[in-house]
């Protein structure tokens, strides 16, 4: 019997990173670096209003889209912290900011739609594309320093161009965009049926001051989608809660696609959600900022390549020097000196390796000491 499937999964495998990562864990006494998922756990307020919903018998289906006094706090949260002004009913509680994006691109793209993704990139924004049966276009950054060139940016649109996806800060790069970036893109899209979809996942851990945001730009809200999750600044990563905001008439079909996809969010979680939004990220911030200027210390210290980051918790590193291709160099540096980093190829950039520090600081300092030896070794 000759059995086939959806052709969009022609061309789409399981994550790289994932499968890499379960490579260096089978390495006994490996030390991995791999995954971007705080060492935290998740604060106790949140986890104790969790737990008070579910005592309560909160186990009842919710409004598909969140429960209005959810959709309320993060109406109000992002209006008082971020300056962003989206009412309760443009917003969707999301299965993570993995949903938001795929409800997002399933809602824009019709087959053979071109999505820019400006590399290096996380892996899923290729993928989801290709699910939706539309085609990535990379927009390489390497060399303007991370930031999107103007003339690389034009070159790419085409008239099948329906949307440009923005991660800043960046992952895997920890670089955030410049405000020149972002008024060089504005000017750029301003007049074209281009949608922009910002996903600002790490926001609230920026290092610096100097952060602008694409979704500031009011000229072009009608074709802005904001991406957010709940797991990285409150330590969230297993709760698998996010949410989308978007003008009204691009909410209305992404709620169609959310509704026939999950139906909701689960109930009691919910009153967690508006827990969260609560807590002061200010000292996890200051964690992930120590942890960024020692990882930097040494890294330079063996004079390996990197950009110091802006934000996120990642550190993006040349290995172009060795003479080895990322996947090759990666996989010689966990076999040889038990220490997991991520190829760059798997976020479409070659010639570097990613480095999460949201580890603990033993691990850090452990991974740094098995890093420098192996490079000491080649």
């Amino acid at each position: 019997m000759d059995l086939t499937f959806n052709h969009a999964f022609d061309h789409v495998t399981r994550s790289g990173i994932r499968r890499f990562t379960e490579m260096v864990r089978s390495i006994p006494g490996s030390v991995l670096l791999t995954i971007g998922e705080p060492d935290l756990d998740t604060p106790e307020a949140v986890r104790a209003a969790a737990k008070a919903a579910l005592d309560a018998g909160d186990t009842h289906y919710p409004p598909n889209n969140g429960r209005p006094a959810l959709l309320e706090a993060i109406s109000e949260f992002e209006a008082r912290k971020n300056g962003l002004h989206y009412a309760p009913d443009e917003i969707i509680l999301t299965i993570g900011a993995t949903e938001g994006l795929f409800i997002s691109l399933f809602s824009l793209l019709n087959p053979g739609d071109e999505v820019i993704i400006p590399t290096p990139a996380f892996s899923l924004y290729e993928s989801i594309t290709q699910l939706c049966r539309g085609t990535p276009v990379p927009l390489p950054t390497e060399e303007h320093g991370f930031q999107i060139d103007p003339a690389a940016l034009r070159a790419a649109i085409t008239p099948r161009t329906r949307a440009l996806v923005l991660t800043s800060p960046n992952n895997p790069t920890g670089c955030i965009y410049s405000r020149e970036t972002l008024q060089t893109v504005h000017d750029i899209l301003k007049n074209l049926p281009i949608f922009v979809i910002c996903d600002e996942v790490y926001r609230q851990l920026v290092y610096t001051e100097d952060f602008t945001s694409f979704s500031a730009f009011s000229d072009m809200r009608d074709r802005i989608i904001v991406v957010q999750s709940y797991s990285k600044p409150y330590a969230m990563t297993g709760w698998r809660l996010g949410y989308v905001m978007a003008d009204r008439p691009v909410h209305d079909k992404m709620q169609i696609a959310h509704q026939y996809a999950v139906v909701s969010a689960p109930a009691f979680v919910q009153t967690a959600c508006a827990e969260a939004l609560r807590y002061d990220t200010s000292a996890d911030r200051a964690l992930f900022r120590r942890r960024r200027d020692y990882v930097y210390g040494r890294l330079t210290a063996m004079g390996l390549e990197v950009q110091k980051p802006d934000g996120a918790f990642y550190m993006f590193i040349s290995v172009k020097k060795f003479g080895m291709d990322s996947l090759t160099f990666c996989t010689r540096m966990a076999k040889e000196g038990k220490v997991g980093l991520t190829p760059g190829i798997y976020f479409g950039c070659e010639g570097y390796m990613r480095l999460s520090y949201c580890y603990s600081d033993a691990d850090l300092k452990e991974g740094l000491d098995r890093i420098e030896a192996f490079v000491k070794s080649l």
